[in-house]
């Protein structure tokens, strides 16, 4: 049978149940005895959160023999083993300083104690934690809020199941923070990271003074004349420009040739519409109006006037997309332009006529 009575009194003392505690001061005494009658209350009903909170709670407020071993079995119930190991070991040291008479008076207590403690040893998680080689002095490690030691770096730990939060802080660098989950029976190795603190910007470097102005360099040619160098060093942004101009000579020569294969194209097709128009219209209708037409003729008539209009924009365009390819790769840096008379170049196309016997095309410019 276990007890969980806290502290002697007369009624304890009839049942055979005793606690010994140091004198506390009245109001503690009292709010100890009532948060272990609220913790011993949660641990009957299941709420042992509650219940191993209040009797915590109670045994800070005053310390008491009965309390600390309720207390470590509300600990086992609630599965925090390794809690619960450690109060029943604090207990039972608390015991063997009692004399005699205060042993006889916890009862089966004792007993009941040893064998929880047996029983839990085999159950109890441990973790190990490290830092990595290099970790500079002074580095923080933090196991669920609460700060670990050299000595507490690398060896095997008793820990409660569950999730753990770890946490390390290398001397000015930002924390870092890892979870882990252990189960009861339990041992694992982490091996912690660290967050170094940045490097100091480099400082800059002062602005070099301003060298004198130089006069330019002049090159002397054999005959003893001298020749600026700048003009020799012209040369490649020269070559760069005529590049970029033919470049773009290439690119409206291409257009060029497009808007006239598109004006070819047109013009065979309104060939086609203008024999259309033969067919439906005037004398081969009979129609007593000879620019009279039916539906089919009216239809390819304005198709027709349509498609040569086309066809006389895109011979233009081209025509003129020609001359300006033209313009660009004679004028392009590097080669010597001819010099047209009046000074101004220019170029235009247009179509000058459509017929059955095929289509007449004309240009005008000046180089």
């Amino acid at each position: 049978m276990t007890f969980w009575f806290r502290r002697s009194t007369q009624v304890l003392m009839a049942l055979g149940s005793l606690s010994l505690a140091a004198p506390a001061a009245a109001q503690d005494a009292a709010a100890a005895e009532e948060l272990f009658n609220r913790g011993l209350a949660d641990m009957g009903a299941g709420r042992y959160e509650a219940g191993c909170t209040a009797l915590a709670e109670s045994e800070q407020l005053d310390p008491q023999p009965g309390t600390l071993f309720t207390l470590a079995m509300c600990e086992s119930r609630w599965g925090r083993v390794a809690t619960a190991v450690t109060q029943l070991g604090n207990y039972l040291a608390w015991v063997e300083r009692m004399s005699p008479a205060q042993k006889a008076r916890q009862g089966h207590r004792p007993k009941v104690a040893r064998d929880e403690r047996e029983r839990l040893a085999s159950r109890v998680p441990r973790l190990s934690l490290a830092l990595p080689a290099g970790a500079p002095p002074g580095t923080v490690v933090l196991r669920d809020g609460s700060p670990l030691g050299p000595a507490s770096l690398g060896v095997a730990l008793p820990v409660d199941p569950g999730e753990h939060r770890m946490s390390t802080r290398a001397p000015g660098g930002p924390p870092w923070e890892q979870r882990v989950t252990i189960a009861e029976g339990e041992t694992k190795a982490l091996m912690l990271e660290i967050q170094l603190a940045p490097a100091p910007d480099a400082p800059a470097r002062p602005p070099a003074p301003d060298a004198p102005a130089q006069p330019p360099a002049r090159a002397t040619s054999p005959a003893g004349t001298q020749s600026q160098a700048p003009a020799a060093q012209k040369a490649p942004a020269a070559a760069t420009a005529g590049k970029g101009f033919r470049t773009a000579a290439y690119v409206t020569g291409g257009l060029g040739v497009a808007g006239l294969v598109a004006g070819g194209v047109m013009g065979a097709l309104v060939l086609g519409k203008r024999s259309v128009v033969s067919e439906h219209c005037g004398s081969a209708i009979r129609a007593s109006n000879p620019k009279s037409c039916d539906a089919t003729g009216l239809d390819a008539a304005q198709t027709g006037s349509t498609m040569a209009l086309v066809s006389t924009v895109s011979f233009g365009v081209g025509l003129t997309a020609l001359g300006a390819a033209a313009v660009l790769g004679l004028t392009a840096p590097g080669r010597a332009a001819p010099a047209s008379p009046s000074g101004t170049m220019w170029l235009r196309g247009t179509v000058l006529q459509v017929g059955p016997s095929g289509t007449v095309l004309g240009a005008q410019g000046r180089f």
